[in-house]
């Protein structure tokens, strides 16, 4: 689900689901090879499997920046991310698991004439287990702003 709704429309209370995902080594590479963060329980099958999870898991940060992708903010409402607060992790999210996005509007509040600020509490499970819940607050166009480039 695209989060396509005017600010004017957001209400306290709204709920919303992204789309489901599966966290593979793939990811978890990709992300160890941008981040730098190449801690073997990630990144190694033979450490990760005699640690206290017993398996590699996918980066608590990934797992939020997954969460965060699968809201699919509409680029002409949502300008930007503006706060990331509150973030807890529940439960480690392993190799395979289905990652799935729940979210609901805590509060809006204007910003200036043209912006508002939404902030969202999001769920973020694993194979339906809770594994991080957050904060996010997002800037948000109180008016589609897109100017079609002229031909």
């Amino acid at each position: 689900m695209t989060l396509e709704i005017d600010f004017e429309q957001l209400e306290p209370g709204m709920r919303f689901a992204g789309e489901p995902r599966t966290v593979d080594g793939d990811d978890v590479q990709a992300f160890a090879g941008l981040t730098g963060d190449r801690h073997p329980l990630h990144t190694d099958p033979h450490w990760a499997a005699q640690s206290r999870f017993g398996e590699q898991v996918a980066h608590g940060l990934l797992a939020v920046s997954f969460a965060v992708g699968q809201l699919g903010f509409d680029p002409e409402r949502v300008v930007a991310l503006r706060g990331l607060d509150d973030v807890k992790f529940k439960r480690p999210v392993p190799f395979g698991s289905e990652l799935t996005v729940e979210g609901e509007v805590e509060d809006t509040r204007e910003l200036d004439d043209e912006h508002g600020l939404v902030t969202l509490r999001l769920r973020l499970k694993a194979d339906d287990r809770l594994a991080v819940t957050a904060r996010v607050v997002a800037v948000w166009s109180r008016a589609p702003s897109f100017v079609p480039l002229p031909l």
